[in-house]
Formats: structure tokens, C-alpha cells, sequence
């Protein structure tokens, strides 16, 4: 019983990870109509940047954390306004382009200062818990706790605040929010800084588990885009059960399979389920 708990805790982590990571470019989807392919260099910044605050300046994890998440912020409303706005009325071919340019710019600028080689990551959250019998590294509990606070805090920012209210007035009809006066431009540049602070604030909390290294974003952006498909695109609630979903079947798949087959699990549902339900388990609109 001890083993299939256990596994539990690694679904919920996997998936945790992976939910943060689709939501962001769900929003982006949801709102822009952008599939936002440099998504996955966002979140590679997003780890190297919280190493560099803590190995190079020795601040703290939470801090580098932080800072990590402003700086991708920033960057991802830098791509949304150099990139992508100059794009909008160009063929829909044009913006995958760009974004697969700059995943591609980004990973050689980190290679350009930190090399290609594997980093790891440390993080004051060494301890391991033992509820009888049930082992779990309090790294793995921050992983779940801190997605659930942030999909909570996403939440009551959607529904409880104006700015909240103007994102989710794009998502359901843009030409009806522009005859209305919401700022387009305002509202592309606030959903790109929240993907970009959510895969930063993901990458930092999987990288102490993980390893930190140029192309790390490549598989987790995958994923996303086959849980942001399952889910339907531009659903909210559909990234986040997306998430559990492929989370829990690497998980279970992984122990009693073999882990040798855990990513091709993901790709393997995405088929199955889209054979039932080709519009994905959600309807589409950010909700």
C-alpha cells in the first residue's frame, strides 16, 4: 500500500510541475491564439536564472525564486511586444516560426554563459518525511503545495480582480472586448508576464529534483502541449487535470511498466483520449 501511495506523491508532483507549465501557455493560447512553442526556453531561463541568484549572489531560494519569476516576466512581455505584437496580423504561420526562433536564441544566450553541461540545483528543503511508512521529500510536498497555491491565487486574480476580468472578456470574445475599450495591448502583455513568471517559479521548484541544463524546457514543453490539447486549448481547468492525468500515468506507468516507457505515456493518452473526445476533455475559454 506504502508503494501505490508513493507513487501517488510522484503523480501529484509530475503533475503539479506540468500544470504550472501548461497553464501559462494555455493562457497565452486562450487569450492570443499564440502556440507559444518558447514556452520551454522560458522555463529553462526561469531555472538558470534562480541558479544564478542563489550560486552566484548566495541570496535565498525563495528570493531566487522571486527574482527568477520577475526576470521571465519581463522577458516573456519583451518576446510578446518585439516578436509576436508586430506579428498579429501576419499569417498564422508566421508567429510558430518566430517562437520556435526564439527558443532557439534563448538556449544558445545560456549556452553562451553557462555552457552546455548539467547543473544541479540545491535547495533548503532537504528533508525527508516519513508518514508510516509513506516516504516524502519535503521538496516533493513544496512542489504540490505551492502549484495548488498558485492555481487558487490564478484563480481569485481571474474572477475577483478588473484586470482579472479584462483577461478573461479577451478570452471569450476579443472583438467584443476591444468595442468595450479593453486595452489589448495591456491585457498581451499581462498574460505574457503571468506564463512567464509560472514557468520560472515551476522551473525553480523542479530543479533541485531535477538537473538544470540548456535543454531541459524541450520534453516538459511537450508535455504541455499534449495536456493543453487533452484539456482543450485555452482551458484552464483542462491544464490543470491535463497535468494530473500524464503526472499520474508517468507515475504509475514508470513503477509498474517501466520508467524506460514513462514518456511515451504521455503521447500515447493524448491519442487515445483525442480518439473519444477530439475537442479535448474541456470546453475551450478560460475559466
Amino acid at each position: 500500500m506504502s508503494l501505490f501511495l508513493q507513487q501517488i506523491m510522484n503523480g501529484l508532483t509530475l503533475g503539479s510541475i506540468y500544470g504550472l507549465v501548461a497553464l501559462g501557455l494555455t493562457l497565452v493560447y486562450g487569450i492570443l491564439h499564440i502556440p507559444n512553442f518558447a514556452h520551454g526556453a522560458l522555463y529553462m531561463v526561469g531555472a538558470f536564472m534562480s541558479y544564478f541568484f542563489m550560486v552566484d549572489l548566495g541570496v535565498h531560494y525563495w528570493v531566487a525564486m522571486a527574482g527568477s519569476a520577475v526576470v521571465v516576466a519581463v522577458l516573456a512581455i519583451l518576446c510578446e511586444r518585439l516578436v509576436f505584437h508586430p506579428l498579429r496580423h501576419s499569417p498564422p504561420i508566421h508567429d510558430k516560426i518566430a517562437a520556435i526562433g526564439i527558443l532557439l536564441f534563448l538556449e544558445a544566450v545560456v549556452q553562451m554563459f553557462w555552457g552546455a553541461d548539467f547543473r544541479r540545483m540545491s535547495s533548503p528543503f532537504t528533508g525527508i518525511m516519513n508518514f508510516d511508512g509513506l516516504i516524502i521529500p519535503e521538496q516533493r510536498l513544496l512542489i504540490v503545495v505551492s502549484a495548488f497555491a498558485l492555481v487558487v491565487a490564478l484563480q481569485l486574480f481571474l474572477r475577483k480582480t478588473m484586470t482579472g476580468a479584462t483577461i478573461i472578456a479577451m478570452a471569450q470574445n476579443r472583438d467584443g472586448a476591444f468595442l468595450v475599450g479593453i486595452d489589448s495591448n495591456r491585457v498581451a502583455m499581462m498574460t505574457f508576464a503571468i506564463s512567464g513568471a509560472l514557468a520560472a517559479v515551476a522551473a525553480t521548484l523542479y530543479a533541485p529534483i531535477n538537473l538544470v541544463y540548456p535543454a531541459m524546457g524541450h520534453l516538459v514543453i511537450m508535455k504541455a502541449f499534449v495536456i493543453i490539447i487533452l484539456g482543450g486549448m485555452g482551458s484552464v481547468p483542462g491544464a490543470i487535470a491535463g497535468g494530473m492525468i500524464i503526472g499520474f500515468a508517468e507515475a504509475f506507468g514508470g513503477f509498474y511498466i517501466s520508467t524506460a516507457y514513462k514518456d511515451i505515456i504521455a503521447f500515447g493518452l493524448l491519442v487515445l483520449i483525442l480518439s473519444w473526445r477530439p475537442q479535448g476533455l474541456f470546453a475551450k475559454g478560460a475559466h
